[in-house]
């Protein structure tokens, strides 16, 4: 009965100890895998997206300028917008989706 009882209050005093602990490495895990982890594979697509450009590509910018892609370089993408065939050299960075990719257009 004794050895019991010592039993139960050495289980008790193991939570009393490392219970937060175990809660909040438990709430860490939790917010990494519901807020951190899908945030990291939606930044990753977004930068394949950009790393994949092509010419003839129709995008729309993160300031809402739908053009066509003509040239690319580097850094910077040259977008024809507009019937009068504006150019605009803008950074891969501002581009926010591929309308319709080159390959669909022929």
């Amino acid at each position: 009965m004794f050895n019991r009882f010592l039993a139960e209050t050495a289980n008790l005093g193991f939570m009393e100890k490392y219970g937060s602990l175990l809660l909040l490495g438990l709430m860490l895990l939790l917010m990494y895998l519901f807020m951190i982890k899908p945030q990291k594979k939606q930044e990753r697509e977004i930068q394949d997206m950009r790393n994949n450009l092509q010419v003839g590509d129709e995008i729309t910018t993160i300031g809402g300028i739908i053009g066509k892609i003509i040239s690319i370089k580097e850094e910077t993408v040259l977008l024809e917008s507009s019937g009068d065939k504006t150019k605009i050299r803008i950074l891969k960075s501002a581009v926010k989706c591929v309308d319709v990719k080159a390959e669909d257009c022929e």
